[in-house]
């Protein structure tokens, strides 16, 4: 892989700062690389974690509260989720930058 791919490749992983969705589905339907692509669908797949845990926790949340409405019930279920979520999504950032790193860093 020539230097330019290396860097459109990194840049889907950094893209976590700047266009999560939009970078990586325009690189793999732009760019004709595979190697690129795969990198693409990677990140991509990277940046849709986090959404779907932060949707998960919502759903966790709003049902936790019909099924057993206590309160101690419904806020030990919000913050220990905000907790798993935060370190998913803190998981898989600092997984971008590292991955985006890397590539750049191969010779």
């Amino acid at each position: 892989m020539d230097k330019t791919n290396k860097l459109i490749a990194s840049l889907n992983y950094f893209s976590v700062f700047f266009a999560p969705f939009l970078l990586p589905i325009a690189v793999y339907f732009i760019v004709d690389h595979h190697e690129v692509k795969e990198h693409a669908k990677k990140a991509l797949i990277s940046h849709i974690v986090p959404f779907i845990s932060i949707i998960a926790l919502i759903i966790l949340v709003v049902f936790s509260g019909f099924s057993n409405p206590t309160e101690a019930t419904f806020l030990s279920v919000f913050f220990g989720g905000i907790i798993v979520v935060g370190i998913i999504n803190l998981i898989v950032f600092i997984w971008n930058i590292v991955k985006g790193i890397k590539l750049l860093m191969t010779v």
